[in-house]
């Protein structure tokens, strides 16, 4: 059953989602050569405390850490571990803050400077993030769910990349994933998706390979890998459904 949260809820869920959106953008700008993973997850716990906020994931039984490090060919999950970034990494921080009851959850993906120019894996970045900003743009009362999968579909896919089957957004609020699933493809006529309405909060994600779609996942039993070594790439906001279109929360 979808949550539909009240314009005071989302007046939470704005502030907790300011925290991350400024904790995610510190800890982004922290990723230079020779610092290693658990270094930036220690940088966003701290900065997350210091702002009020609960490192939102470690509310999740057996996962220990603020953030997901995805570098290189690691699509999601990856534990921060004591590899160092090295130039020329891609690298996907994702992070959540659990604020006054709610929850809000947010990623973004950049390449480590210092290496030389990688047009290729740069252009990857951008329709990332573009196929984001129109998914975002789709999510308007008497759309559906479904308007949001396919622009990640139809932007990703057109480009040459592949859609993670396997990996979707979700909602979010007093859970960290809520229904309804919000996946980034189509596997149904968009009329059969769940029509948006006022007072959904949703977590619209962007999960991309530059190779095939096939992931598999490590032997640390959280880490997901694409299968076929190719990079990985992760977008992602938590959004409000309203009556003046989208409201972004993490910002």
């Amino acid at each position: 059953m979808i949550d539909y949260k009240t314009p005071e809820e989302i007046k939470i869920m704005q502030h907790g989602g300011h925290i991350l959106a400024d904790v995610l953008g510190k800890v982004m700008a922290a990723i230079k050569p020779g610092v290693t993973e658990l270094e930036i997850d220690r940088l966003a716990e701290k900065l997350v405390r210091e702002q009020g906020g609960e490192p939102g994931f470690k509310r999740v039984p057996g996962y220990n850490y603020t953030i997901c490090v995805s570098t290189n060919d690691v699509v999601v999950h990856g534990i921060p571990g004591s590899y160092a970034f090295q130039p020329g990494d891609v690298v996907g921080i994702d992070c959540g803050v659990f604020y006054k009851g709610f929850h809000t959850d947010m990623s973004d993906s950049t390449i480590v400077p210092g290496g030389e120019s990688n047009p290729e894996a740069e252009k990857f970045l951008k329709i990332g993030k573009h196929a984001l900003d129109e998914a975002i743009s789709a999510a308007i009362l008497g759309n559906r769910i479904g308007n949001i999968s396919k622009t990640i579909q139809d932007i990703v896919e057109g480009s040459g990349y592949s859609v993670v089957r396997s990996l979707i957004g979700h909602g979010v609020g007093r859970e960290l994933h809520e229904e309804p699933e919000v996946p980034g493809y189509l596997n149904e006529k968009i009329i059969h998706t769940p029509l948006l309405k006022k007072g959904m909060t949703i977590a619209v994600e962007v999960i991309y390979n530059m190779g095939g779609p096939d992931v598999m996942l490590d032997t640390d039993g959280w880490t997901i890998r694409t299968e076929d070594g190719a990079l990985a790439g992760l977008y992602e906001r938590t959004i409000a459904i309203t009556e003046n279109g989208p409201l972004m929360l993490t910002v």
